[in-house]
């Protein structure tokens, strides 16, 4: 279940374009990227327009295997970037993701790189949401713009990173990565009286839910901060305004792990 409708992810798949591209107006695109590194501006909107070809062609053929994303993460040869061009470019693709996606309806079966068990087409409308909100954080980080995000939007990006936090790949350990699982381990984050998140690793398989309190255990941490805040602490991008209390160790080790999937 997600707390956005499926018309509402097509609509901020938009909206959240026009803004990132308010963010870069004018703006150098050989400017580099702080939170992004390797990256200049004009390739972080190569990243997000190919993301959103990439979304609109596994929906539109209603692929059943997996579909390259080259034309999202092979920017080598994107390093001086027209800021004109990129910004025509940007809102086509954005406008025609979502088209593809009204017309397919949220229920149509598509293939999608995840192992949440989602395989409609409401996963990719919820996926370029807010890979499209986050990166847009980026680009307002690079040329100094205010940032601003609507509590609803911000809310449903953290529950999607706590579903993704919940599957195997997230969690059972490898050769190069520990497991996450153990006695008193749990964590909670705390967004005021917007929400809360109680995450409970102390099982066979992690478990999540929004405004549990949990048990009267003291959790082995707990953030706290602005709900937006918050999701950009998820990103690892600079949240000045989060405060950390615990085993900033656990909690390194499941941000490590849970962001197994950013590139998707």
């Amino acid at each position: 279940m997600t707390s956005l409708t499926f018309d509402r992810y097509c609509a901020e798949i938009v909206a959240q374009t026009d803004l990132l591209r308010s963010h870069v107006k004018d703006a150098d695109m050989t400017a580099p990227v702080s939170s992004c590194p390797g990256w200049n501006l004009g390739q972080l909107l190569r990243h997000v327009g190919g993301d959103h070809r990439w979304a609109d062609t596994v929906v539109r053929t209603r692929a059943t295997e997996p579909v390259s994303d080259e034309q999202a993460n092979d920017l080598a040869g994107y390093t001086d970037e027209d800021g004109a061009v990129l910004d025509r470019w940007l809102a086509e693709g954005a406008a025609r993701l979502a088209a593809t996606l009204r017309a397919a309806g949220p229920d149509v079966i598509v293939w999608n790189p995840s192992d949440t068990g989602c395989r409609s087409a409401s996963f990719w409308a919820r996926r370029m949401t807010h890979e499209t909100v986050v990166h847009r954080a980026d680009a307002a980080l690079t040329t100094g713009a205010e940032y601003e995000l609507d509590d609803d939007v911000a809310l449903d990006a953290v529950d999607e990173w706590m579903e993704f936090s919940t599957v195997p790949e997230a969690y059972e350990p490898t050769p190069d990565a520990p497991g996450l699982l153990g006695p008193g381990r749990t964590l909670h984050f705390q967004a005021g009286a917007a929400a809360r998140w109680l995450i409970d690793l102390t099982g066979a398989r992690p478990t999540w839910r929004r405004d549990g309190d949990g048990s009267s255990d003291e959790p082995a941490v707990v953030v706290r901060g602005p709900v937006k805040d918050i999701l950009m602490f998820l990103y690892r991008r600079p949240t000045p305004h989060v405060e950390v209390r615990g085993d900033t160790d656990l909690l390194d080790l499941w941000l490590t792990r849970t962001g197994f999937w950013l590139g998707a």
